[in-house]
């Protein structure tokens, strides 16, 4: 009875997740469904094979993946603000350099099932990229991140389910990483400053939207 029951809410998802990627081609994005994250890794190098300067966005979804060593093994250039041991003016440097990079790898706090990308920022690197500079975008959903609703809905998910495990994973001294419940603080530490919402592809950006039917990142 259980793998039945796994057997119907995957196909629940499944169906979904290519709703909400039918929507994201009606806004203009590229868009593909793929049924595993090992699906969307062997995507994700296929599109890298002509990038040079590969950035990372700080997407546990696309950490999850373990794109590293293949992408090195390629002979990528990796710009990983992530990277242990970087100083504070080598990390801001890495961040702008992601900004022009060849191929941009991030991931997303919430895609609606009519086609919009939303996200809350701390510092606007990853955003910014998102919207237009790298030569190719690549952003990954699992099916947690899809929300049926709108731009507010997705938002509540953000600020519910995304922003205090993330603001743990980064250590920061926020009110939401003791408790696990968003406050609207006004920490100095506070990840939530930069709200986007991308109702359609920007027209100068190639944006390639990868919907996978496992649960990513946070």
């Amino acid at each position: 009875m259980q793998e039945r029951t796994r057997e119907l809410n995957k196909w629940l998802s499944a169906q979904k997740c290519q709703a909400t990627v039918e929507a994201l081609k009606r806004n203009n994005f590229k868009a593909s469904y793929l049924a595993t994250g090992a699906e969307a890794a062997e995507y994700i190098l296929r599109e890298a094979a002509d990038a040079q300067s590969i950035g990372f966005g700080g997407s546990l979804s696309v950490a999850d993946l373990k794109l590293t060593q293949p992408l090195l093994d390629a002979g990528k250039e990796l710009l990983n603000h992530g990277v242990a041991g970087l100083t504070p003016e080598q990390k801001k440097t890495v961040m702008r350099r992601q900004q022009s990079c060849d191929l941009f790898l991030t991931g997303t706090n919430a895609v609606t099932t009519g086609g919009s990308l939303v996200n809350i920022d701390g510092v606007g690197n990853r955003v910014s990229a998102m919207i237009y500079g790298p030569e190719k975008i690549i952003v990954l959903a699992g099916r947690n991140k899809v929300v049926e609703g709108d731009i507010g809905e997705a938002l509540q998910r953000i600020h519910n389910e995304s922003a205090p495990p993330n603001a743990r994973r980064l250590d920061k001294k926020t009110p939401c990483a003791q408790s696990g419940f968003c406050c609207d603080c006004d920490s100095p530490e506070r990840i939530c400053r930069v709200i986007t919402v991308i109702e359609r592809k920007p027209s100068a950006s190639d944006i390639h939207v990868l919907v996978v039917n496992e649960d990513m990142g946070l």
